[in-house]
């Protein structure tokens, strides 16, 4: 057995000569998905415009996107768990070294996504993850099995959090965003405040419960490389992809017609056999989205074109823009600023989602083209590495 190093571990900053395509695509394109879940959450009357247009809008969420981002988001998190170790090993650092990295970066994840939560909104996700860092980075060196173990049992908590959350708004006839809404109203920045710290906590708990099956299966695929190297997992990428596409839109299907009022049905075992189907299967439909993306990844990789090369920086930068996404939906939704909470339905923060995605794609890139890395990334690396030598520009 290998013993603890009783010193600091001397960790170097990792370097690479080529970052794999796929990985950084994914990334970006989970933030479109996280704006399209997140926006919505900021707006006290989702049914607010034309009627037509929100229901379609509704039809899309329910089937692309809620309960979607999450497990896409999980699952990058663990795929990128094993990158570090790698890269760090390959190094030369320990496997001391690299758990006491994780945790570090773990509980500084934690701090920042805290901080997230006091100055603006409950809907963090950095916390979460930061913990899911932190109790599972001892999965890291275990069999293959246990990790597949580890995500079907786990699958069975997240899935009946999850489908609580989707049935308590399917068995009260209203959507699930107005359930879940973070609209300010009349409050003012300190009731708002009072009212996320009260409700942090358990949030906190049910969030880290969500996305662990997702990081345990991230794992998984990341020793295969599967992002990294797609050329050699075609034909997997293609099957994996469409068929939990398509298990996931079926299973959306009835919480679909339940909450657009076109199945009408009080029976409470149907309903919740819904509300169980739309998350379950939403885990596979987010991770079907890294598969499609990784194919794009394929077909482009030997010549990016400036969208590519774009989201790709974007997706190099998703905790900067991920919290530039907080800073969007404080200043346009909330009383305080804009005030679009209460004169904006789904439709209207559907757009304004699209919108701060594109925008964010242009500070991306023009970071990219400035070599600057993302002010979070780089406070988080000088965080996680405070002896390591800094990296070559």
């Amino acid at each position: 057995m290998e013993n603890p190093s009783t010193s600091p571990p001397s960790v170097t900053v990792a370097r690479t000569a080529r970052r794999a395509l796929a990985p950084d695509l994914a990334r970006g394109g989970m933030l479109l998905l996280i704006a399209f879940a997140h926006a919505p959450l900021f707006v006290s009357a989702i049914d607010r415009g034309p009627e037509v247009v929100n229901e379609v809008t509704k039809v899309f969420h329910l089937l692309f996107v809620h309960n979607h981002a999450r497990p896409l988001f999980a699952f990058l998190f663990g795929y990128a768990l094993v990158q570090l170790m790698n890269r760090q090993q390959a190094r030369g650092a320990s496997w001391t070294d690299v758990r006491t990295l994780v945790r570090r970066r773990g509980w500084w994840l934690v701090a920042i996504g805290s901080t997230h939560v006091l100055l603006f909104t409950p809907l963090d996700i950095l916390a979460p993850y930061g913990i899911a860092g932190l109790l599972l980075v001892g999965l890291l060196r275990a069999k293959d099995s246990t990790l597949l173990w580890m995500t079907g049992v786990t699958m069975i908590p997240a899935t009946a959090a999850a489908a609580l959350g989707m049935w308590l708004p399917l068995s009260q006839g209203v959507s699930s965003y107005t359930v879940g809404s973070m609209a300010i109203g009349d409050r003012d920045w300190v009731e708002a405040l009072g009212d996320r710290m009260a409700g942090w906590p358990y949030g906190l708990v049910i969030g880290v419960l969500l996305v662990i099956p997702g990081v345990v299966f991230g794992m998984w695929v990341a020793r295969r490389r599967v992002l990294d190297e797609p050329e050699n997992h075609r034909a997997l990428l293609w099957r994996f992809s469409v068929a939990a596409t398509v298990a996931s839109v079926l299973g959306a299907l009835p919480a679909v017609l339940l909450e657009l009022g076109a199945w009408s049905n009080e029976n409470p075992v149907v309903v919740l056999t819904a509300a169980t189907a739309q998350p379950l299967t939403g885990y596979a439909g987010g991770i079907a989205l890294a598969g499609f993306i990784a194919l794009v990844a394929l077909a482009v990789a030997d010549r990016p074109g400036r969208l590519t090369t774009a989201v790709q920086a974007l997706g190099q930068r998703s905790m900067s823009m991920y919290l530039f996404q907080t800073v969007v939906w404080v200043a346009v939704f909330a009383p305080f600023g804009m005030g679009l909470e209460d004169r904006t339905g789904l439709a209207g923060a559907t757009v304004i989602a699209i919108a701060t995605w594109v925008v964010s794609v242009i500070v991306a890139e023009l970071m990219r083209r400035a070599g600057y890395r993302g002010p979070a990334e780089i406070m988080l690396r000088r965080l996680s590495y405070p002896q390591a030598r800094p990296a070559a520009r």
